[in-house]
């Protein structure tokens, strides 16, 4: 059994920043990818953006890109999603995904169908 936890949501101003996390427990083994993605009220769930099994790779969503970053640290099977310059339309429920059926692999991570894994969702809220 593999649980995903999220945690550091919260509140912040428009032009702030926000660090979230994603702790990873359970028989996760080892090479998998991770990714985030976001809900808004009455939207489609989508992806912020991805990392791979060494972090050397990551890929974001045109919305997020130059404003967010996500990295890992293996040794703490937690993956990280630094958030700054936030804007309003960044408020949603966050979540944190995970790839435990393919390790090491070196295909891309894009929609919700590359994660079986999820985790229960972070609330982000930007205000002006």
């Amino acid at each position: 059994q593999v649980q995903l936890v999220e945690s550091g949501g919260g509140l912040a101003q428009a032009g702030g920043s926000l660090r979230l996390s994603c702790a990873a427990s359970g028989r996760t083994g080892s090479g998998y990818a991770m990714g985030w993605f976001r809900q808004a009220p009455e939207k489609e769930r989508e992806c912020v953006g991805s990392i791979n099994w060494s972090g050397r790779d990551t890929n974001y969503a045109d919305s997020v890109k130059g404003r967010f970053t996500i990295s890992r640290d293996n040794a703490k099977n937690t993956v990280y999603l630094q958030m700054n310059s936030l804007k309003i339309e960044d408020t949603a429920v966050y979540y944190c995904a995970a790839d435990f059926r393919r390790p090491y692999y070196g295909g891309s991570y894009t929609s919700l169908a590359d994660f079986p894994s999820w985790g229960q969702g972070t609330q982000v809220t930007v205000s002006s």
